[in-house]
């Protein structure tokens, strides 16, 4: 399982961003978030759910649990769609309407 400041770098990395602009979003000295980035220093703990906030991920993902069996959220899943938007657009459904979407889910899966 990847690390808290590897899964920092690829987010960064995957984003197409420097570290400067992630390190002006969290108003600190760029060196400082490369520090926390190369695990050469501990990640304070206000900057995950600030990061979860700026990649719009969760606070798990950052953490290594946000994997969907060997899938990363932030991977192309159909085209230049992720699973994370797939998530996020499923969890935009009204609740009322959620299980009909699954039992449609199931039925494209062939599942009865």
């Amino acid at each position: 399982m990847k690390e808290l400041h590897e899964i920092m770098r690829d987010l960064r990395q995957d984003h197409d961003l420097k570290q400067e602009v992630i390190a002006n979003y969290l108003n600190i000295k760029q060196q400082a978030y490369s520090n926390y980035e190369t695990g050469r220093r501990a990640v304070p703990s206000w900057v995950v759910p600030a990061l979860a906030k700026y990649y719009h991920v969760s606070t798990d993902y950052l953490f290594g649990m946000g994997h969907l069996g060997n899938m990363r959220l932030n991977t192309d899943y159909l085209g230049k769609v992720t699973m994370y938007d797939v998530m996020y657009s499923i969890q935009k459904v009204k609740p009322d309407r959620r299980g009909e979407l699954l039992r449609y889910i199931k039925y494209l899966g062939g599942e009865t």
